[in-house]
């Protein structure tokens, strides 16, 4: 019987309240999102046997490729025998986590909406993994907890992708993280989180926030469409949650124009 069945386990429960059964060392984990890849890789390097195509930090990360977030190899993933697969709500599908269930792994699903939230997930998901609290962690944790929000409150629209134009809609953690700066989403009200627009009909705003993923916009790609100023910024700082929420309280106010 594999760790991860074994009834001796002490269940922990991940953020959707299930029980997972995690074994008491854990020694093999599968990562099926690029934020939680970069905590562990960042907290335990080694720990990781595998994470999916997308999964791009840190740099050097050498760990075998299971496809992508949406469509992950279960057949490889099961051969693997994980102690511990890592997911997320948004990010994964159902049917294929059941999948990994019903093979008999242990299955951890986070549920990531806001900063102060986020914190506190990877916290219980690294418990999980049996780490300790890592330094990067208490220190992002310390760099928001400072964080002053802009005053007075900018309105903003963030597009991801044109051909057709798509922006940040309602509950995402992108638009969490530009709240927690003082920066107010003007698609926020939307009934989906990544609706349809066009450029000449939004609410009023007074800035125009361009990642650079899903969609690379750049100085030539984007800015003249919106009459309101434009901050280029990385995505990975708006949309990643990990290592990555540490540059992100130091670097984003900066990019966004909020400090100089």
């Amino acid at each position: 019987m594999s760790p991860a069945t074994d009834p001796a386990t002490d269940p922990v429960l991940d953020d959707e309240g299930r029980a997972v059964p995690v074994p008491e060392r854990v020694q093999r984990v599968v990562s099926l999102v690029p934020s939680l890849t970069e905590a562990v890789a960042a907290s335990a390097p080694g720990l990781l046997v595998a994470a999916t195509d997308w999964c791009t930090h840190p740099a050097d990360l050498d760990v075998e490729r299971i496809r992508g977030t949406k469509n992950p190899d279960v057949e490889r993933i099961v051969a693997l025998a994980p102690d511990l697969v890592l997911a997320n709500q948004e990010e994964n599908k159902p049917g294929e986590l059941d999948a990994l269930r019903a093979a008999g792994l242990a299955v951890y699903v986070t549920d990531i909406r806001d900063v102060d939230g986020g914190l506190a997930s990877l916290g219980r998901m690294l418990t999980a993994c049996r780490l300790p609290e890592p330094d990067w962690l208490r220190e992002a944790r310390e760099l928001w907890a400072a964080v002053e929000p802009a005053s007075p409150r900018r309105r903003a629209v963030v597009p991801i992708w044109r051909k057709p134009w798509m922006a940040v809609g309602s509950d995402t953690f992108t638009g969490a993280v530009l709240d927690r700066l003082g920066i107010g989403n003007v698609l926020d009200d939307s009934p989906e989180r990544y609706p349809r627009f066009d450029p000449a009909e939004l609410p009023p705003h007074d800035l125009v926030v361009l990642p650079d993923e899903p969609y690379t916009f750049t100085a030539d790609d984007g800015p003249e469409a919106f009459d309101a100023p434009s901050a280029l910024v990385s995505g990975r700082l708006l949309t990643w949650y990990g290592p990555s929420l540490v540059e992100a309280a130091r670097e984003l106010p900066a990019a966004l124009g909020l400090r100089t």
